[in-house]
């Protein structure tokens, strides 16, 4: 490939060729589908009709999640709309929705009709409860979703109320990036003679699955039930965050003996008067705490940064939103980037045959419909008419 072409984003990743339809929703389900686009399939976002504002075409729409695709404006409700919709489905390699149960299916665009115009087709969906069960019908939110599967009782503070962890883990985490994976799976089965398919990708089963390890932890006596007192909660000293002079952050991560003997070696731990106990016994750790505390306490977080970052002593300074496109490291890999005007995070993971690259700022509802309907198959007399009725915008 050429770096013209690269640059154009043109058959850009190894998605390259992958058709994908989109039913807009919120969170989850953009997220998967921004990151089949940045790993270079080509995305169809289908907004609501109403939604349209011609005046904004031409310039990136505010949300990142919708980068990297195309959008029609659609009524889902109207038959010329669900014709419109099936025909992008009948040369689309996966469609992805994020609708309650039950939902696509009264529109006519349940699997059923997906599967009936392409056979080969992988329906993809994205639920908080999944398609079925008791809960299936109600609506959820990440926070219920990561509290019903157990993680939400397991972060924050020893003695004190959970703490939700933003909507990476539910959302994202558990959702949106399984669904990703879902998809592509059943795309390999497909490419392998399989016939299509529906994912049913559950934010309370990626979540249970993402806790894997922990409930190994458990069965082997290494993790207890109250939080905040394990290993990797915040319970042991050198498993934490510290204030320090400046009152900036650090997390300190020094797990394994060599690394907590360099941890100590370079700061001189402890401070004059101070005590170091066993940290293997969790009965020294809140005194370990408090003199690691009184230690960290004495300098700024660049000046520990500045002597602790370029070592194995696995210390890192906690960034804010804003500082961490700007930190050497992830500046030097380009994990974040400028486009479109915005700095924003780059598509991930890397390949080496295949590179990705951002192809599209995030367009507005119904930015591209007579285009892409025309790619379907659609002529420009049958466009005007749907398009007359109000079923595409």
């Amino acid at each position: 490939m050429s770096e013209s072409e690269i640059q154009a984003g043109v058959g850009v990743g190894p998605l390259a060729g992958v058709r994908v339809v989109e039913l807009a929703g919120i969170g989850p389900g953009p997220f998967a589908a921004m990151m089949l686009a940045d790993l270079g399939a080509d995305v169809v976002r289908v907004d609501r009709a109403t939604d349209v504002d011609p005046t904004a075409f031409g310039t990136p729409h505010p949300d990142l999640l919708h980068r990297g695709r195309r959008s029609v404006a659609v009524d889902l409700k109207s038959a010329g709309g669900r014709e419109a919709v099936l025909a992008l489905v009948a040369g689309a390699d996966a469609l992805v929705e994020g609708f309650r149960p039950g939902v696509t299916e009264r529109l006519g665009l349940g699997p059923a009709d997906c599967l009936a115009v392409n056979p080969r087709l992988v329906y993809g969906r994205m639920t908080g409860w999944g398609q079925d069960g008791p809960n299936a019908p109600y609506a959820g939110h990440d926070i219920d979703y990561i509290a019903l599967t157990g993680a939400l009782h397991g972060i924050g503070r020893a003695g004190e109320r959970p703490v939700p962890p933003l909507n990476l883990l539910g959302d994202f985490g558990g959702g949106g990036m399984m669904l990703a994976l879902g998809v592509v799976s059943a795309l390999y089965a497909v490419a392998g003679g399989a016939r299509g398919q529906v994912v049913d990708a559950a934010i309370v089963d990626g979540v249970a699955v993402l806790s894997t390890m922990i409930h190994t932890l458990r069965r082997t006596g290494m993790w207890q039930d109250p939080r905040g007192v394990n290993l990797l909660d915040g319970g042991a000293p050198f498993y934490d965050t510290y204030e320090c002079a400046d009152g900036r952050h650090l997390a300190v991560g020094a797990l394994e003996p060599r690394f907590y003997d360099e941890l100590v070696r370079r700061t001189g731990f402890p401070l004059p008067g101070d005590e170091a106990p066993d940290r293997n016994d969790p009965a020294n750790w809140a005194a370990l705490r408090e003199a690691w505390g009184r230690l960290f306490r004495t300098r700024t977080r660049d000046e520990w940064t500045a002597l602790l970052g370029s070592s194995d002593a696995c210390v890192a300074p906690v960034l804010d939103w804003a500082e961490a496109p700007r930190h050497p490291h992830l500046a030097a890999r380009g994990v974040f980037v400028e486009h479109a005007g915005t700095t924003q995070p780059a598509p991930a993971p890397r390949f080496s045959g295949t590179p990705t690259a951002l192809r599209r700022p995030p367009p507005h509802p119904g930015e591209h419909t007579d285009e892409v309907l025309a790619e379907a198959g659609l002529t420009a007399d049958r466009i005007a008419a749907l398009r007359a009725e109000g079923s595409v915008a």
